[in-house]
């Protein structure tokens, strides 16, 4: 049976439940494992003002405890340890590896998601370049992977290696010149507008759409932000989440959207958006996710790599072992 006891420097009380222990172990044997609350934030936080605190299978009991309350938390444990005695063997050495895998997680998570979120957003640049290249191929393959999660219409997208970086419709208003006279297609031809990937004098479509580039982008730079703000910054208010992040991307699509339907009186036209537009909702979106959910994803992981420190604490093999 493995009993936790969580202690601190200079803690003449974790001395007496060191002894205390030690007295019971012939009586009521045990394996001790210490951790010390002050190597973690979060255990000095959860039993810093409380030490000694003692956990024998699901009973806690904190400082202060008498004898005789140690050994009725101690014949509990063992009680219920032979109704469900603990792993061993291959099943604990597969609970072990579980725990630091994690814990590694846990540490890491947000190079990881950093990492994952590059790839996402990084990939559908890749096509044009590969198109750019005469390796058709793979490049298709990239549109084909991203055309589930996204429109890529090519008048609400990028362009590489062509004459502009985009080519929004007329409705726009902008200076470029508009899809419809590059292209010499339909503007209203949404099916066109999706297959086209372009071609030498146009440049090659971006696998992803210019607000999803934005709103993914959004959420790398801030994870790349949070990587040095991460403990310092506070989860950010839903209300402003909702006033600054989302209403804006919804104002901007939403009436994008609804200017198009057959619902809507012909005298009040229909409205598109410009890159300049997408682009700013978009980023400002993905950064405000990050400043909403980072933070609490940050005390979540703390919170789990001191649970897994706790259930780590002597199953590691003795220095020079």
């Amino acid at each position: 049976m493995r009993v936790t006891l969580f202690v601190k420097k200079e803690c003449e009380l974790c001395e007496e439940a060191r002894a205390e222990l030690a007295r019971l172990q012939e009586s009521i044997p045990h394996r001790q494992v210490e951790v010390d609350v002050e190597t973690d934030p979060v255990l000095q936080a959860r039993y810093g003002d409380s030490v000694p605190v003692i956990e024998a299978g699901p009973y806690t009991l904190r400082s202060p405890f008498s004898p005789t309350d140690l050994k009725v938390v101690l014949l509990s444990a063992q009680q219920r340890a032979v109704d469900k005695p603990p792993l061993e063997g291959p099943a604990r050495t597969r609970a072990v590896g579980m725990a630091r895998v994690v814990g590694g997680f846990s540490r890491h998570w947000l190079a990881i998601l950093n990492t994952i979120v590059f790839l996402y957003v990084g990939l559908p640049f890749l096509a044009p370049v590969l198109l750019k290249a005469g390796v058709e191929g793979p490049a298709r393959l990239i549109y084909t992977v991203y055309s589930p999660v996204c429109h890529q219409l090519a008048f609400r997208s990028w362009f590489l290696f062509g004459e502009q970086a985009t080519y929004p419709r007329a409705l726009a208003g902008t200076s470029l010149v508009p899809y419809g006279e590059a292209t010499g297609l339909s503007e209203d031809d949404l099916l066109s507008a999706r297959a086209l990937t372009g071609d030498e004098n146009l440049g090659y479509k971006v696998a992803l759409c210019e607000r999803d580039v934005a709103i993914y982008g959004g959420i790398l730079i801030g994870g790349l932000i949070f990587a040095f703000a991460r403990g310092r910054l506070k989860p950010l208010p839903v209300w402003a989440w909702l006033l600054f992040g989302v209403l804006p991307m919804a104002l901007d699509g939403g009436t994008q959207l609804i200017s198009g339907l057959p619902i809507v009186p012909a005298g009040w036209g229909v409205r598109e958006s410009t890159p300049l537009l997408r682009t700013a909702t978009g980023l400002l979106f993905g950064l405000l996710n990050v400043w909403l959910a980072y933070p609490y994803l940050e005390q979540s992981m703390r919170e789990t790599r001191a649970t897994v420190k706790v259930r780590l604490a002597g199953t590691e093999p003795p220095s020079g072992a």
